[in-house]
């Protein structure tokens, strides 16, 4: 097939209502962006016929993934995650890299609606031939990441991206599941200190590879340098997650571009630790099988939300559970039954 051909196929799929996976597939390796944006709204549709094909895409290029540096960038809203992504991405691409960022918004927990403005945010990587930035809604999802970032991130490496960031919607109780998608997980804070070192979740803290002490330019150097000395004394009193990496406390400005050399250095320096220690691989392998159950979970709920019986039932089990005549655990048991029951053939 030439090359013309190829690009008729290519745009002959997306004007279907069911893509070619396929077709997609070919683009996605041949670095189509047009395929891979058309990809990822396939796996992010919640149409059973779009899933199948998306299985079907992502067993196909399973063997073009893996290869990337994998990156997980959280911190509280207002310390310049967008900005320090940028900048970040700006440098990596001036080294040669591909980048892939996976900005996560945060949806409304009224409406479900979602600003997607990472693309104005960072508008100088978004022009960048060598960057991809991919803004998804949370839609709700505890972890601060959307349901199918894990897909995405796959995506995006058969595309040819060897650096892929996902950016999470903050910092919060929940917000800590991208650790379990990527190789690195870097928090990015204020210089504030003292205060704001009070109000981070420790769970947080446990989980950072690398600490990012943004913003220290001008009159904030003083208070960046307190923070980090600070930040790195925290640090000893946690166990580490790996036994082969101490994780960092660095100085990093954004909007000057400075510090992010360092950054990656650390990157690079915490995944030759962890291939060196054959603990990458392990790492990866579960991530993979906690994906899995995370798929199980979410499809046992959707399978309750879509059983007819169990919606009948539902608003007779919420009244005796408001009014005190069942537990919330002799209830939910009561639902369950009535689904597994049916799927047993009862």
């Amino acid at each position: 097939m030439s090359g013309t051909e190829k690009k008729q196929a290519i745009r002959q799929s997306y004007s279907r209502d069911l893509p070619d996976a396929g077709a997609l597939a070919e683009g996605i390796r041949e670095g189509s962006r047009t395929a891979l944006a058309r990809a990822i709204t396939l796996v992010e549709s919640s149409r059973a016929d779009h899933q199948e094909i998306a299985q079907t895409l992502l067993a196909d290029l399973l063997p073009d993934t893996g290869k990337a540096v994998r990156l997980g960038l959280s911190g509280a809203p207002g310390v310049g995650k967008s900005t320090f992504t940028e900048a970040f991405g700006q440098y990596l691409t001036g080294e040669g890299h591909k980048v892939a960022v996976l900005a996560i918004d945060p949806s409304s927990a009224r409406t479900g609606g979602s600003i997607l403005g990472d693309k104005t945010r960072m508008e100088l990587l978004a022009r960048n031939p060598n960057a991809f930035i991919r803004p998804s809604p949370s839609g709700g999802t505890l972890g601060g990441v959307a349901r199918r970032t894990r897909e995405a991130m796959l995506l995006t490496e058969a595309a040819g991206y060897d650096v892929v960031i996902i950016e999470t919607v903050g910092v919060g109780q929940s917000e800590t599941a991208v650790a379990d998608m990527v190789d690195m997980f870097i928090l990015l804070l204020s210089p504030g200190g003292g205060d704001e070192l009070q109000g981070i979740k420790r769970g947080i803290m446990e989980l950072a590879d690398l600490i990012v002490v943004n913003k220290a330019d001008g009159d904030l150097i003083p208070a960046a340098k307190r923070a980090q000395i600070e930040y790195k004394t925290a640090l000893h009193l946690m166990r580490p997650k790996s036994a082969h990496w101490i994780p960092h406390v660095l100085l990093a400005s954004a909007l000057k571009g400075q510090g992010l050399t360092e950054v990656w250095k650390a990157a690079c320096d915490h995944r030759a630790a962890l291939e060196g220690a054959g603990e990458l691989g392990r790492l990866r392998a579960a991530q993979a099988q906690a994906w899995m159950w995370t798929e199980i979970r979410e499809g046992l709920f959707s399978a309750l939300k879509a059983d007819k019986r169990a919606a009948a039932l539902l608003p007779e089990l919420e009244a005796e559970v408001a009014a005190g005549k069942a537990t919330p655990t002799a209830a939910a048991r009561r639902l369950l039954a009535l689904v597994l029951n049916r799927e047993n053939g009862g």
